[in-house]
């Protein structure tokens, strides 16, 4: 009898940096959510927000991209806390403003980066966006392209400084007439047991 021997083809693994982000921000205590296109991401985070909920939504290429905000704004399911505000006068309801925007049911925002070991970068020139992320809002979305993983923080910062800030400072001259700036930023570490939902896009959208 003659023995045959059989040599299969190796499996190949790859891990992708979008799926390495995503273990890390699990491990770090953020919610996690792994969409299969950019449709059924915007169908996921609409379906995560609370009915008669106060929603805030930052400036933000992603959310605008994926007609998040535009859905938000025209809903009557939810309290859409930007053009609310857009509503008020700055002299008079000064402080009534600032309260809305710092502590809303929900925040929506997106973020400059996210590194591989699943630590997120965020800027702000007025860092209206900074405060409820970091703790006023009660519940934090953040909608991440596949685009914004990088390996490090190092390349996340470079990233925000040759990559969104100069596309950021066309789209709000544009829209407003004026450049945007770089005044904060926030290094999230950790997701605050759950309390802050990464959606990770499997495209790239948004700046």
């Amino acid at each position: 009898m003659t023995a045959t021997l059989s040599i299969s083809s190796p499996v190949v693994r790859t891990t992708t940096p979008a799926t390495l982000a995503a273990e890390a921000l699990r491990a770090r205590g953020f919610g996690v959510v792994t969409p299969s296109s950019a449709a059924d991401a915007r169908c996921i985070v609409l379906e995560m927000l609370p009915a008669g909920a106060s929603v805030h939504t930052g400036a933000s290429a992603t959310l605008a991209a994926l007609g998040i905000t535009e859905t938000i704004e025209g809903s009557d399911d939810v309290t859409a806390v930007r053009p609310l505000i857009g509503t008020m006068d700055r002299a008079t309801q000064g402080d009534e403003i600032r309260r809305l925007g710092a502590a809303p049911d929900v925040m929506l925002a997106s973020a400059a980066a996210v590194t591989e070991d699943g630590r997120i970068l965020l800027a702000s020139g007025s860092g209206s966006q900074i405060g409820p992320i970091a703790s006023g809002a009660g519940r934090v979305i953040l909608v991440i392209g596949a685009q914004k993983v990088v390996r490090d923080l190092d390349a996340a910062f470079r990233r925000l400084t040759e990559t969104v800030f100069p596309l950021e400072y066309a789209r709000a001259e544009a829209a407003y007439g004026m450049g945007a700036s770089i005044n904060q930023t926030l290094v999230l570490h950790a997701g605050g047991r759950g309390r802050i939902t990464v959606v990770l896009v499997p495209e790239a959208v948004g700046f």
